[in-house]
């Protein structure tokens, strides 16, 4: 026989007896769309990940003191005494470095003519603007003389001053009632944030910006502050800038493990892996359920043997050589596992662009998804299809023939 009546021969077969085959084809379908659906969950995330970092700017440094180690660590003084507002000046003279801006943050209750709003308070510098490439779209931003003066003035994030003032309302010029902590501060609006929306689980638009000193020193009464963020000239300065940083935190503190200086370059590498490895543990559960699936096939195959010895061995008396039987078994696994894959594919692409839609991730084609979903599942089919296709060639077809 040639192949081509081989594979005519097994769909007929098939064809014949469609709740077995659906049953067969069960365990590949779920088993193919599970792996889809983690593979494009995956590389969704990562995309995702890199577009977040990618909108915050290539040349972003982040410097943040670290916890001591052990269960339960905290900051130790000597660290919080480096991290102050004089460190700001240090910072800027190194070579290489654009802008600077303290960040000190907290959380505020926001009232406006009866009027009630949770928003996160940044106090930051001029810099900021430039350091996260985020500028106003009406009034303006923190200026030098703000910092000096300890201004009580805030910008405002779009969502936040939507829901303060209302939608379309213009807020520069009027001022709002703002507690924070124990502290009640009476802000005027000078500034209107564009909307930047939602960047690594952050939603830019409902904070409000102060600035630093006023954060510090009117409301908070201290000195230092939660992190540095920094901006290089240019990505070829990063790594530079980068290391002078280090050095100089490391001969102010003596140990590297009192701070850390993060690079987009860095953070967007250790997401990855991240996300990689939690890929592949999925990817790998997953897969379990593929072998399931294999097992299921051998199984319905093996019952078709039983079933169809009589056929088996009217043809072998026929003239129907061995390998006639075994390559008919074996096309018809191959055959249900190579459409078990085609529907898993279907089925997963549909769920994962289903998922990133829910998480509101960009949903990512992968044509190493088609051959993945294609050579798993044939590859399934001839190993799981290959015992009960030898155990249906061995048949002799007078012992065949007196089966009932």
């Amino acid at each position: 026989m040639t192949w081509l009546e081989v594979y005519k021969t097994a769909l007929r077969s098939l064809t014949g007896n469609k709740l077995r085959t659906f049953l067969s084809l069960l365990g590949i379908v779920i088993g193919i769309g599970s792996v889809i659906v983690m593979v494009s969950i995956g590389l969704g995330a990562q995309k995702q990940v890199a577009d977040d970092i990618a909108a915050l700017g290539s040349n972003l440094i982040t410097i943040s003191p670290a916890p001591s180690r052990g269960f339960g660590g905290r900051i130790s003084q000597d660290v919080w005494d480096i991290f102050s507002t004089r460190l700001q000046a240090d910072l800027e003279d190194l070579p290489g470095v654009a802008h600077v801006s303290p960040l000190v943050t907290s959380n505020a209750l926001l009232s406006y003519q009866g009027v009630n709003l949770r928003a996160s308070v940044y106090g930051v510098s001029p810099g900021y603007e430039f350091v996260t490439d985020y500028h106003p779209q009406a009034g303006r931003f923190i200026a030098r003389p703000d910092i000096e003066f300890r201004s009580e003035v805030v910008v405002l994030g779009s969502d936040v001053a939507a829901d303060l003032f209302g939608p379309g309302i213009d807020p520069i010029g009027k001022t709002i009632k703002a507690v924070i902590g124990r502290r009640t501060i009476n802000l005027t609006v000078i500034g209107l944030m564009e909307s930047k929306g939602q960047v690594s689980f952050s939603n830019f638009d409902d904070r409000i910006y102060l600035p630093y000193s006023t954060l510090l020193r009117r409301v908070l009464g201290r000195d230092y502050v939660n992190q540095y963020v920094l901006s290089a000239e240019s990505p070829s300065l990063v790594s530079s800038v980068a290391d002078q940083v280090e050095f100089l935190l490391m001969k102010r503190l003596g140990e590297r493990d009192k701070f850390r200086v993060t690079t987009q370059e860095s953070l967007l590498s250790t997401v990855t892996n991240t996300v990689q490895i939690f890929t592949n543990v999925l990817g790998a559960i997953a897969g379990i359920s593929l072998l399931v699936g294999g097992i299921g096939i051998m199984n319905i195959m093996l019952v078709s043997v039983t079933e169809r010895t009589r056929e088996i061995g009217t043809r072998k008396a026929l003239g129907a050589r061995n390998r006639d039987i075994l390559s008919q078994f074996l096309a018809e696994s191959i055959l249900l596992s190579l459409a078990g894959g085609v529907i898993g594919l279907g089925l997963g692409w549909g769920g994962g662009y289903f998922l990133a839609n829910l998480a509101k991730w960009p949903f990512v084609f992968s044509w190493g998804s088609v051959f993945l979903a294609i050579g798993f599942s044939s590859f399934v089919g001839l190993c799981f299809g290959i015992f009960p296709a030898m155990r249906a060639a061995k048949l002799q077809p007078v012992v065949a023939l007196r089966h009932q």
